[in-house]
Parts: C-alpha cells; sequence; structure tokens
C-alpha cells in the first residue's frame, strides 16, 4: 500500500499490521496493557492497589508517518536501514528505500517493544516477558516478494519474565547484555532462570523488583558492557521518581565510577569517534561525556524527550517523543520548547554529530506518542520481519544440511 506522504513530496510504501496486509495480524500479548508506563506499581510499592486502566487494544491503534524528502535517497546511497521500536504502542518498524525510490516502512507488533540491536543478519528485541531473536534467512543477493533483501525470521524467544527490560547489548561472544530495570542490574540471559545477575551500581544495596534508581541505557566497547546511565543514585523503591531534574549519572560498568552526573532523566549512552555520547532526555539535549570535568557537553537540541540512539560512522539517529503527563511533566525540555516556540515531536532525527545539524526525519502521529530504542541496519536496503500469526511463519522453511549430495537421478 503506498501513501502520500504527509510534510514531503516522497511517497512512503507501508506493509502494516493493522492494515492486515502480508497475509494476516501478527499480534503478541494483544490483551494486556500496552502502554504501562515504566516501573508500574507492583505488590507492595506506592500506588498498588489502585484501579488498572482498561486493557488498550494495540492492534486497532493508528499511525501516520511522514517523512524528509531526502530519506528515501539517503538510506538508498549509504544502503542503510532502521529498525525502531515504541513500546507504548507495541510497535517494531523496519525503515528502508524500495526500488521505486521510496521510503518502506514495514511493521509488526511485539507487546511492550523496547530495545533493539541488530545488524544485517541478526536482531534482538525485548519485549514484555520476552527477549526475542531474529535472523535474516535470506543468501546474499537473494530478494523475497520481490523487493526485501532481508527477511528476519522469529528463531527463538526465551522467556524471562516482566524484567522492564530495557537497552540490549551483545557481546563479543554473541551472549546478550541486558538492562534489568526493574531489578537495578545488568543481567544476561540463564539456562534455568529468569536471568543472571552480572553487575549492579554500587549504591544499589540488593536485588529487588523495585526499580530503585531507573538504570535504562546501556553502550558497549570493543563488544563488552563499558557504559550505563541512571536517572538517580537513589537505593529506595521508585526513588527515582523524585530526582528527574537533574539526578542523572553515568557509571563505568568496569570501575564502578561516576563519570557524569548531574543529568536530567539520561538515556541511550553509545561509545563512537572516541565519546561517550548521551541522550540528556530531561532536556531534550544530545551530547557527550567530559571525563575531566565529568560534565555532559551538549551538541544539539530535539523537540521531544530523547530516548533511543544509534550512530553510524559521524551520523546519529535519535528518538523523540512526546512528554507524558505526570511523568516526563515539569522537566527543563518544557522551557526549552517554549523559548522555541516548539511543538514536541514523536519520531526520528538523523543529525550530523559534526555540527548538530538535522538531515533527515521521520515523523509519527496519531496514536503514537513514544519512540523507545533505534538501531541502524548496515548494508540492509529494504527489510521485513516475519510475523507470528501470518501464513509464511508456517509455510517459509530454509534449512541447512550436512548431507553429501543427491546422485543425479538415472
Amino acid at each position: 500500500m503506498a501513501s502520500k506522504n504527509q510534510g514531503s513530496d516522497a511517497d512512503i510504501q507501508n506493509v502494516s499490521d493493522t492494515a492486515q496486509m502480508d497475509a494476516g495480524l501478527d499480534v503478541v500479548g494483544a490483551a494486556q496493557p500496552a502502554a504501562a508506563d515504566a516501573g508500574t506499581p507492583g505488590a507492595g510499592q506506592p500506588g498498588a492497589g489502585k484501579p488498572a486502566k482498561a486493557p488498550v487494544d494495540i492492534t486497532k491503534m493508528r499511525v501516520e508517518k511522514s517523512c524528509s524528502r531526502g530519506l528515501a535517497g539517503w538510506l538508498a546511497s549509504n544502503r542503510i536501514s532502521l529498525a525502531i521500536s515504541s513500546y507504548q504502542t507495541g510497535r517494531v518498524y523496519l525503515v528502508g528505500s524500495d526500488k521505486q525510490g521510496r521510503v518502506s516502512f514495514f511493521e509488526r507488533i511485539f507487546e511492550r517493544a523496547m530495545g533493539i540491536v541488530g545488524n544485517a543478519q541478526r536482531i534482538y528485541l525485548g519485549g514484555l516477558y520476552q527477549l526475542w531473536r531474529f535472523e535474516n534467512a535470506l543468501r546474499p543477493n537473494e530478494i523475497i516478494h520481490g523487493q526485501f533483501d532481508k527477511c528476519y525470521v522469529p528463531r527463538n524467544a526465551q522467556t524471562i519474565g516482566d524484567l522492564d527490560i530495557h537497552e540490549l547489548g551483545i557481546c563479543t561472544d554473541g551472549r546478550v547484555v541486558f538492562v534489568n530495570t526493574k531489578y537495578s542490574c545488568l543481567a544476561e540471559l540463564s539456562q534455568t532462570h529468569s536471568f543472571k545477575a552480572i553487575w549492579k551500581p554500587p549504591f544499589i544495596s540488593k536485588l529487588a523488583p523495585e526499580d530503585r534508581c531507573h538504570l535504562n541505557g546501556l553502550a558497549m566497547v570493543d563488544g563488552r558492557p563499558k557504559y550505563v546511565t541512571a536517572v538517580c543514585k537513589s537505593d529506595a523503591v521508585d526513588g527515582w521518581r523524585d530526582r528527574r531534574h537533574d539526578g542523572g549519572v553515568v557509571i563505568d560498568v568496569e570501575t564502578d565510577e561516576i563519570v557524569c552526573e548531574g543529568l536530567s532523566m539520561p538515556h541511550s549512552p553509545r561509545w563512537a569517534n572516541g565519546k561517550l555520547w548521551v541522550l540528556n532526555a530531561g532536556t531534550g539535549h544530545l551530547g557527550w561525556v567530559d571525563f575531566a570535568t565529568r560534565k555532559f557537553v551538549p551538541l544539539a537540541f530535539f523537540p521531544g524527550f530523547l530516548r533511543g540512539l544509534s550512530i553510524i560512522g559521524n551520523v546519529a539517529a535519535v528518538g523523540l517523543s512526546k512528554p507524558r503527563n505526570q511523568r516526563f511533566e515539569g522537566l527543563q525540555l518544557d522551557e526549552e520548547l517554549r523559548s522555541r516556540d516548539a511543538d514536541p515531536w514523536c519520531g526520528v532525527q538523523i543529525v550530523s554529530l559534526t555540527n548538530g545539524d538535522v538531515m533527515n526525519w521521520i515523523r509519527f502521529e496519531g496514536d503514537i506518542t513514544e519512540i523507545f530504542d533505534i538501531s541502524f541496519l548496515p548494508n540492509v536496503r529494504n527489510p521485513m520481519m516475519i510475523g507470528l500469526r501470518t501464513p509464511e511463519i508456517r509455510d517459509l522453511i530454509t534449512f541447512e544440511s550436512d548431507l553429501p549430495s543427491e546422485a543425479p537421478a538415472k
């Protein structure tokens, strides 16, 4: 289905679950609320016992998309695509470019789609209670449906429980590391249990399902976890909510040292080009850490609550969300928006790390208001993903074999 791109002169090709295209609807756990806040109170926590909101049917959410005029050409010329997650709507978007020179949006629904990281062969995605692994089933130069050069198939979903999983990292040896926000720690998958804790901040006294400091972001360096972000240093249940303005810290996982402080709800640390980049979400700034002063150095302002960052070369993709009522209101971001006479965005802006200029953008409207994570997919032109409730998941069968070649028929 091709629709005119709102806000630009380019066309958009949409392949969408909500349009029931590509042979069916892909819904994972749709009976559960999709828009629960991070750190929703549980038993014994503040706010527990309050009436729950009515479940949101994420399959009925409608999303409108628009993008900059040059996005399709930029994606095509760099042979690159984007994977974008939105836990609020349970959406995963694979954004590429098709043969007609349009931006291609391929949508699947995975409830509470959170951390996402991937490459041309593999994508990992954190969900409500599972961690998903998708593998590209196509050979080099192979095309499916006459247009897609990558086909990511769900090959594994490990059940971990509702850990409020946030960002993910892939180690050199292939192990997956994830931010276990509910238990305020970094964790790995376990063969037997929900998770294996491998590190916690020094100020956290014990592992408890209390989201004490809102540990949220992870930066990998040389294939190992190196830096994390937390909203504060609280060691009390749900304590981070009272420290949103200036309690944010960046911590060195290997030394336990706080390398940056005084941040407002920092997210998505990334190591690139010899610098540690961070989103200072509460102010709307992308910047980097000055290790000498332990201060944040802003590079550029974006009109939204920032969460989700991917860097390739000297270019970054930044995720923007609309400030959420009560949770994100009252931050410096509000004043920054007023001073610029700007409305908050939900979308992605692609920016030069040289000068902070926005090169291209994607904007989402409708029922979607929040983005969580972004991952560049290098060497991917136009990707698709197999859904769980489509005939393709039954019929798309590929295999490898060590059997000797069959003798030719006589």
